[in-house]
């Protein structure tokens, strides 16, 4: 069950370029996410959601305000120790999947701890096991070609949760999936998040996939506009 957060926004902006063309993306975002959520994020187009996630996966600092991640204040870190903290705490799944077309799904699996600099049988031990987190053991040998989208999706979250991450930020992880495969998906990602503890961060346009999160966080003009639970709260 959620406990303390983890994440903490107080009052933070995000303005793109200056002068008479400056664009205010993010009005003052106060937000709480804790520690073994599962939260959706929704709004339309535009509304700051995506500017959001960029922040919270340190991919992108914030003009103002704070941003506390385990009550350190990231806002203060430089672009080195941003990434570290992305590489320790941090896994990534995207709508498109991202995988390299060549290479097998535990390479492709293997590949943040690739740049960790750990030993191959490291990487492969901790790879096999990812992939059998997420059903797709026997499929290692097997390049993105030869995977269905909901197989491709699967690999990319076992890259995702290879290096044990604290959060997981997934954008649009149904978006390119039909109906059964993305219930297949979100089960996933539910029982990552109530087995392994993970907390789950994920934007979405559907109310359907955003059912299953605990807590869902509304966007519209760069604010926050409401929090609800979700049903599976």
């Amino acid at each position: 069950m959620p406990s303390d957060p983890i994440i903490s926004l107080r009052g933070v902006t995000k303005i793109y370029g200056s002068g008479p063309t400056a664009f205010q993306a993010l009005k003052g975002i106060d937000l709480d996410i804790a520690q073994g959520d599962f939260v959706a994020v929704m709004g339309p187009s535009g509304s700051g959601k995506s500017t959001t996630m960029n922040i919270l996966g340190c991919l992108d600092v914030p003009s103002g305000g704070e941003f506390l991640f385990k009550g350190r204040h990231v806002e203060t870190l430089d672009r080195d120790q941003r990434a570290l903290l992305r590489r320790r705490y941090l896994g990534f799944v995207f709508q498109g999947f991202n995988l390299l077309s060549r290479t097998t799904a535990l390479e492709n699996v293997e590949l943040p701890l690739l740049y960790r600099g750990e030993d191959k049988k490291a990487r492969y031990d901790s790879g096999m096991a990812a992939l059998d987190k997420v059903g797709l053991k026997d499929w290692w040998d097997h390049t993105p070609a030869e995977l269905s989208g909901g197989q491709q999706q699967r690999v990319a979250i076992a890259r995702a949760i290879v290096t044990q991450p604290d959060v997981l930020l997934a954008d649009e992880p149904t978006g390119n999936l039909d109906s059964e495969r993305s219930i297949e998906i979100m089960e996933l990602l539910t029982d990552l998040n109530r087995n392994s503890g993970i907390t789950v961060l994920m934007v979405t346009h559907e109310p359907d996939m955003a059912a299953y999160a605990r807590t869902i966080v509304h966007f519209k003009d760069g604010h926050v506009e409401r929090i609800e639970e979700g049903v599976s709260a």
